[in-house]
């Protein structure tokens, strides 16, 4: 990574010790993170939102495309209240597909994430609460992908999804036919298990992966979780695991050092192979 991409992070956080940055400042942190590493931002229409995302300026066309899908982002700015914006404070997915080692690679924001105006069309707070993987989340990333991989003429996608991201990367790759790998980092696979370890409103209004183990049997998966991780703990990823028959089950890989945020991305080059 280079230095003034370094700079940028140790701003951002920084920045957000004192206060939560505003969504300009937030849209355009990840911009120049992007521009730093020599890609740019797009739209893609799908379905029922305009979804924001970020390639590399020079498509490199292979086989493989790796599509990296953001998490919740600011989804609540404290206990009892929802955030007006989810764009993230620290976009931790697209710091992970900047630093993928090889092969081409793709960045997908979720719903209402980097986008205002007319961009920002059918965005409301459920889409960032209650329906955050909701059918019509799953079908916009779903039909975004299908895109990316047309701009990159691959003909098998690896997904990779942070934490929420982790959620929605398992309901795209449970409906298509063409995904070779599903890769999540400290993924909510089984989100009611998590609303009861948190003790908070189940989320009525979205999908779970974990209901979709049928379709994700036999697909080659890896799930990274942090052993100091308090808030998709061991015991999320264990609850999605244990759905499957036990001659199928996914992979864990708990990194015992390791808690939701730090220190995947720092690592990710050696993890990611």
């Amino acid at each position: 990574m280079t230095a003034r991409l370094c700079c940028l992070l140790v701003a951002l956080l920084l920045v957000g010790c004192a206060v939560t940055p505003s969504p300009e400042l937030r849209r355009e942190t990840a911009r120049r993170m992007a521009t730093a590493a020599g890609w740019e931002s797009l739209r893609l229409p799908a379905g029922a939102f305009t979804l924001a995302g970020f390639v590399p300026r020079q498509v490199q066309a292979g086989d493989t495309l790796t599509v990296y899908i953001e998490g919740d982002g600011l989804a609540w700015t404290s206990s009892a209240r929802v955030s007006p914006d989810p764009t993230p404070v620290r976009p931790l997915a697209l710091e992970l597909a900047l630093r993928h080692p090889h092969g081409a690679a793709a960045y997908l924001a979720r719903p209402c994430q980097y986008v205002e105006g007319v961009e920002a069309r059918n965005c409301d707070e459920t889409w960032w609460t209650d329906r955050r993987f909701a059918a019509e989340v799953v079908a916009a990333a779903d039909q975004a992908v299908t895109q990316l991989k047309q701009r990159f003429q691959a003909r098998e996608i690896v997904l990779v999804g942070y934490s929420g991201g982790g959620a929605v990367a398992a309901l795209v790759a449970a409906r298509r036919s063409d995904v070779g790998r599903l890769v999540t980092v400290a993924g909510n696979l089984e989100h009611r298990a998590w609303a009861e370890l948190h003790h908070l409103a189940p989320l009525t209004g979205s999908l779970n992966p974990a209901d979709a183990w049928p379709a994700l049997a036999g697909l080659p998966q890896l799930h990274f979780v942090g052993g100091q991780d308090r808030n998709v703990s061991r015991e999320v990823a264990a609850s999605y695991q244990a759905r499957f028959p036990a001659n199928q089950r996914p992979q864990l890989r708990v990194i015992d050092e390791f808690d939701h945020a730090c220190c995947w991305a720092e690592q990710w080059p050696e993890l990611f192979r």
